[in-house]
């Protein structure tokens, strides 16, 4: 089985969020979280959320260091597997929260990189 979902934003651990901004409702889940676990556990199964790296006009990326406070998270971390952008894929499926970090990073737009690779070295590589 496949599912291929869209997401509004994924942070740094992988957590899905498709519902909502913070308060701020865009749409309902509908099944996504249903068929994500289907797919993981189907033989040879894949769930890919697609998104685009970046909001309103680029200002604002959508690979984040974590969800505003009042995000619903549609797909936990656990059931994240495959995350596409235009920049490339990112295969987060029972890596370390340091390497989900890290591939999620490298698919975010490039203005953005550097400040996410700043904000994920305090959280994962505290000195």
């Amino acid at each position: 089985m496949l599912a291929i979902n869209d997401a509004l934003s994924v942070d740094l651990t992988g957590q899905i969020a498709s519902e909502n901004l913070g308060p701020r409702m865009l749409g309902g889940s509908g099944g996504q979280t249903a068929f994500a676990i289907g797919a993981l556990l189907s033989k040879g199964g894949h769930s890919i959320t697609v998104l685009p790296s970046t909001a309103v006009n680029d200002a604002v990326s959508r690979i984040v260091v974590a969800h505003p406070a009042g995000a619903a998270i549609t797909v936990p971390r656990n059931c994240a597997d495959i995350i596409v952008t235009e920049y490339g894929i990112a295969s987060v499926r029972g890596k370390s929260l340091r390497r989900r970090a890290e591939e999620l990073i490298e698919i975010a737009h490039p203005a953005f990189r550097s400040e996410l690779r700043k904000e994920a070295k305090k959280l994962y590589w505290p000195e």
